[in-house]
């Protein structure tokens, strides 16, 4: 585990890297600026496929334990059981709207996409259907086995596959099984999992890891590129930007929120934080994992409603069972109504 460990913190550090080229104003030519890093990248991501079995094989045991702790099983087990591969994850392509923001469509695409690639791609299709895209990256899929992304910290790793298991534990409930038939019981569901996700990766720490409990924190969407000023707010600050986005796109004022959302780009690099494109379809992707207040997700009631929910529930799992029967957006607003 403790080789696997380090050698993500080498690939995590290489990626970084290579996005900055990509992300920093400075550097003209990136694929050119890049080309030894990417080299070096395909070496440490071959010797990661030989240590991720081991690493799997001991958070499987782990959570599986811990879900049991919390009655989420049945007759003693997790259903479906904890089962995942560490492994590069496809990237999604996320397509909005210009006059608003809505995720429309997502395709998945291949793993090893390269940043340029992925920009020329986003150029033809905003080109093409005169719409909004992103390339975004994921940190689980929920098929299964699910899929998890690499990285060096336990905290983070512990959350991914506990969120994709709750997505696969909903997907035998209502809510689950109606993910995609609005963009509200989506939100429902991604903010559900990113609930029960941190939860359940807090006690996997404190049980296993006490030494790392202490410190747990979630990560904003976006990455520092340098220590982020002690001083500056992400959520909020991404709060600000997504409501005001949502009245310019809602006066029909397109072009004026696109320049405006480059404008506010920048200002989260200026305050350290690396975001490649903030456009309409970074909010659609981004803005349906709502279990904090502030962020992408804006003013949207749909959150603050799941949120409501799990404060009003006894225990992480008596709130994991009401909301899992759930099939619209009315009976969550009707479940957390004075």
């Amino acid at each position: 585990m403790v080789d696997y460990l380090h050698l993500m913190e080498y690939i995590l550090s290489s990626e970084n890297r290579l996005n900055l080229m990509y992300t920093d104003p400075q550097v003209h030519n990136p694929a050119a600026a890049s080309l030894n890093l990417r080299a070096g990248l395909t070496r440490l991501y071959a010797r990661q496929r030989q240590l991720a079995p081991l690493a799997e094989a001991v958070l499987q045991e782990q959570i599986s334990a811990t879900l049991a702790d919390l009655g989420l099983t049945t007759g003693g087990q997790p259903l479906p059981p904890v089962l995942f591969h560490i492994t590069p994850l496809p990237y999604n392509l996320v397509i909005s709207p210009r006059d608003k923001i809505q995720q429309d469509a997502t395709i998945s695409l291949l793993p090893d996409l390269s940043v340029d690639q992925q920009i020329t791609l986003e150029n033809r299709v905003d080109s093409g259907l005169n719409v909004s895209s992103l390339v975004v990256p994921v940190g689980g899929i929920g098929s299964y086995p699910t899929m998890v992304m690499r990285t060096t910290a336990l905290d983070w790793l512990s959350d991914t596959i506990a969120h994709e298991w709750t997505h696969n534990w909903l997907t035998l409930r209502p809510l689950g099984l109606n993910y995609d038939t609005t963009p509200e019981l989506r939100t429902m569901n991604e903010t559900t999992a990113s609930i029960a996700g941190h939860e359940i990766a807090m006690l996997v720490l404190k049980r296993y890891y006490p030494e790392l409990a202490a410190g747990y924190a979630i990560q904003a969407v976006s990455l520092p590129l340098s220590p982020a000023l002690a001083d500056f707010n992400f959520n909020s600050e991404m709060h600000i930007t997504r409501v005001h986005v949502d009245e310019l796109l809602a006066q029909n004022k397109i072009t004026e929120a696109e320049t405006y959302m480059e404008q506010r780009r920048q200002f989260f690099w200026q305050n350290g934080y690396a975001i490649r494109k903030l456009n309409q379809a970074y909010f659609a992707f981004y803005g349906a994992y709502a279990d904090t207040p502030g962020g992408p997700a804006g003013e949207d009631p749909v959150g603050p409603a799941v949120r409501a929910l799990r404060g009003q529930s006894a225990t992480l799992t008596d709130f994991l069972k009401t909301i899992a029967q759930m099939d619209s957006f009315q009976q969550l607003q009707a479940a957390v109504s004075p």
